[in-house]
């Protein structure tokens, strides 16, 4: 793990639960934690996948202090069918333009192509310590293919490690 920097600021729309629109101010004022999972896209059944099983890990990531927000590329009616399709138990939010990804440093494979989901981001999960006076990106974890996404597992540990 690499030195902790401070975590960027953002509020965008959530379709899921909690406050619409959320920003990281808001959730750092209730939790210890919170887990960013950066999708690529909507389409994308490992995305999918992963948005539901952090819906299904729920209960291991509030007993750490911590919740999941998932960050999704995409405008507001594709990601409330997304909500209407997984009922998730944590907060989605809205990233149209990218602008919290790339604030977070998503990766991006091809930079010019990067609002075409084969060639545009990669996943990305940061977990931000909301602790101390400010949040700090404390672990990440950033896919090198559009189907790197970290298992939840993982991300318990990476979670874990920065609880200590």
């Amino acid at each position: 793990m690499s030195a902790r920097k401070p975590a960027p600021a953002f509020e965008l729309p959530n379709v899921g639960p909690g406050p619409d629109p959320c920003s990281l101010a808001t959730l750092a004022a209730n939790e210890s934690f919170v887990v960013l999972l950066f999708h690529h896209d909507d389409e994308c059944h490992d995305c999918r996948a992963q948005a539901k099983k952090a819906g299904d890990r729920y209960a291991a990531l509030r007993a750490r202090d911590a919740v999941a927000v998932s960050v999704l590329p995409t405008g507001r009616e594709v990601a409330e069918d997304w909500q209407d399709r997984f009922d998730l138990p944590h907060p989605l939010l809205v990233d149209p333009d990218g602008t919290a990804g790339a604030d977070y440093d998503q990766p991006v494979r091809l930079p010019m192509f990067a609002e075409l989901p084969i060639f545009g981001r990669l996943p990305a999960v940061v977990v931000v310590d909301t602790r101390g006076a400010e949040p700090e990106i404390a672990w990440t974890y950033r896919g090198r293919s559009t189907w790197d996404h970290p298992s939840m597992t993982t991300v318990l540990e990476g979670l874990d490690s920065v609880r200590e």
